[in-house]
């Protein structure tokens, strides 16, 4: 089972114009809306996941999202199924983390708590599109650049670390406990950008970003693999490479913009064709969308 599938199945059946992006974009509502969900031994383990990191880190994804629309956050609910191991200390804590990770402009306002054999977490987010030019996957065209902000590799790497009982180097661990969604970046460009663009975030991986975008916008992306930021700590680690290009949860953003726009870090451009051309190692590696499919993490194995 995949969940691009699954996703087309339900975009087929309800027929649905506002489903597609990670965000729907509610124009007669002047909002953006996501919801996302985290599961107890598919997404986090409290082996190593303390109640503020997990809270930090389920409101982060979501405000991730909020940000790669071009939108501001504004408010987010929480839905907690929870069993019954879990005591006061832990809805302090894990409440404490969600706050923490919420910028001044928004707040949390409501939710749910229910039971359940294991923890899920589900949080919806909504942002506030007002003067805002709202991003969308199929809108990268040819001769814009490919930018990025954010660096990668470090979040896989930090949970492998994790699963082998390790604890350093605690920043490239961090990165995988609290990441930091790139509002700013996200508000930088919503704001100024008056020419369509295309905006994701790296949350399933800077690979699978770049194939869905070119995927839906039915083009080319040329990168340049030297080019993507990553914390040079990682180089010291095996198959470091490919936990840059497919090791998710970095929350990083990458955006294809008109050229005459500075903003990020440039790491390729936007070209005729279909798919990615990844220049690495003198070598450039044609990856088409079923390539990177059988790649990146399956939310159902």
């Amino acid at each position: 089972m995949k969940e691009k599938d699954f996703i087309k199945i339900i975009k087929q059946t309800l027929n649905s114009e506002y489903i597609g992006d990670d965000c729907a974009y509610l124009k007669d509502l002047e909002i953006v809306i996501t919801q996302d969900s985290l599961v107890e031994d598919i997404h986090f383990s409290l082996n190593y996941f303390s109640p503020f990191e997990l809270g930090y880190k389920s409101v982060a994804v979501n405000l991730s999202d909020i940000a790669a629309s071009g939108a501001e956050p504004k408010y987010l609910t929480i839905s907690l199924s929870l069993p019954d191991k879990i005591n006061n200390d832990f809805i302090e804590e894990f409440y404490k983390g969600c706050k923490s990770a919420c910028p001044s402009t928004c707040q949390i306002v409501g939710g749910d708590i229910t039971g359940a054999n294991k923890i899920f977490i589900s949080v919806c987010a909504i942002g506030s599109t007002q003067n805002r030019n709202i991003s969308s996957r199929k809108n990268a065209k040819e001769g814009y650049k490919v930018v990025i902000i954010g660096e990668h590799g470090s979040s896989d790497i930090g949970l492998k670390l994790l699963q082998q009982g390790k604890n350093s180097p605690k920043e490239i661990i961090q990165k995988h406990l609290t990441p930091n969604a790139q509002i700013e970046f996200g508000k930088l460009l919503g704001s100024n950008i008056k020419q369509d663009y295309a905006m994701m975030d790296t949350s399933d991986g800077l690979m699978d970003t770049l194939s869905t975008i070119a995927t839906e916008s039915n083009v080319l992306l040329e990168i340049d693999f030297d080019k993507i930021p990553h914390n040079p700590q990682i180089e010291e680690f095996e198959n470091w490479q490919n936990s840059i290009l497919f090791g998710g949860e970095d929350y990083g953003i990458i955006a294809a913009i008109p050229e005459q726009y500075n903003y990020g870090i440039q790491i390729g451009t936007v070209k005729a064709g279909k798919g990615v051309n990844l220049k690495m190692d003198k070598e450039i590696i044609n990856y088409t969308k079923t390539d990177v499919e059988n790649k990146i993490f399956n939310h159902f194995n």
